[in-house]
């Protein structure tokens, strides 16, 4: 009987590890967290948006969302140390380059004619707290009324439920003033990369991968296998342009893929460029991976609107472009 006793408690036991360890249980766990609500490094009424795997930070009152890396892991975005918990000022006359990832309008030449200065950009877009809202299992971000453009910004940011993947949905809303041809831009701050990819189209309009739009030639760049790729300058900036869908940011642990996919026969600004890199110069170490919607002539009461998805994965391969071609799905 004793015996008899000793097995029984075991079957149960065993029981009881197996319905803890089972698939249903690591299921629900990777089921969407509660987005939260936090103080982030000084900036209060911050959201975080978790699944269990990877994490995304938004701060409204600078407008941005500051952060996407996996959960307990090292950061992916840039973000300016030097500025953590400071108000964003559109007031101010010196730009402050806070970090992580905004939407700006395009085309950036036309700044000028808008709101009389080419830099730094137009305070309601880059430099002004917006308004966070809590909707279901997404945190949506809206802007004032731009007195120059007329355009209110709606910025929509989700978690896939289970994958390591973030989608933002930037609209513009024409609210005011005369029509005015723009197009959306996002602009992703990324720390410094081993190197970054952008992803050619098979009858690509630059033949030699890009069109140089600012500053000088890209550092080490490299067009190969459908790829054209860079590394940052430590003394020099470039910024580039091509006509892609994709853009990849990989330093020796972590890679970033961004899509925002390419309207065929649409005016793009940047020399007819949707996707862009810009490397800044030391001592700020960091890069920019822009996508840009085509241009459109707005009347009030119209809305246009961009969804960029970012992919975030683990390296598994050595060799970097080898990393690029298995993520960027090119032989």
């Amino acid at each position: 009987m004793r015996n008899g006793k000793t097995i029984g408690t075991n079957v149960r036991l065993i029981l009881v590890l197996l319905v803890i360890a089972s698939p249903q249980t690591w299921a629900a766990d990777k089921k969407p967290k509660a987005i939260s609500t936090v103080n982030y490094h000084g900036w209060a009424d911050s959201f975080v948006l978790s699944n269990g795997t990877v994490e995304a930070v938004v701060v409204p009152a600078v407008g941005r969302v500051m952060q996407f890396h996996f959960v307990g892991e090292g950061d992916v975005l840039w973000e300016n140390t030097d500025l953590q918990g400071k108000p964003a000022d559109p007031m101010a006359k010196e730009w402050a380059n806070f970090g992580g990832d905004k939407s700006w309008p395009s085309p950036q030449a036309d700044w000028q004619k808008m709101i009389g200065r080419g830099w730094p950009p137009p305070a309601t877009f880059d430099s002004t707290p917006l308004t966070g809202n809590k909707k279901g299992t997404t945190v949506e971000l809206v802007s004032p009324v731009d007195p120059a453009y007329g355009i209110r910004t709606h910025r929509r940011i989700e978690l896939d439920p289970h994958q390591p993947v973030l989608k933002i949905t930037t609209i513009y809303e024409k609210v005011s003033g005369n029509p005015v041809k723009v197009g959306i831009g996002v602009i992703t701050q990324l720390r410094d990369p081993q190197r970054a990819y952008i992803a050619l189209p098979p009858k690509t309009q630059f033949a030699q991968g890009y069109a140089l739009l600012n500053f000088d030639p890209p550092q080490e760049g490299k067009l190969q296998d459908g790829l054209f790729s860079l590394t940052r300058g430590h003394e020099k900036r470039s910024q580039i342009g091509n006509d892609g869908s994709s853009l990849l940011w990989m330093d020796e642990k972590y890679a970033l893929r961004i899509d925002s996919p390419r309207v065929p026969e649409a005016e793009y600004p940047n020399q007819g460029s949707s996707a862009v890199i810009y490397t800044n110069a030391d001592p700020g170490a960091y890069v920019e991976l822009e996508t840009y919607g085509p241009l459109n002539s707005m009347k009030t009461g119209e809305k246009i609107e961009r969804t960029n998805t970012y992919t975030l994965s683990k390296r598994t391969e050595k060799d970097p472009d080898t990393e690029a071609r298995k993520i960027l799905g090119h032989p």
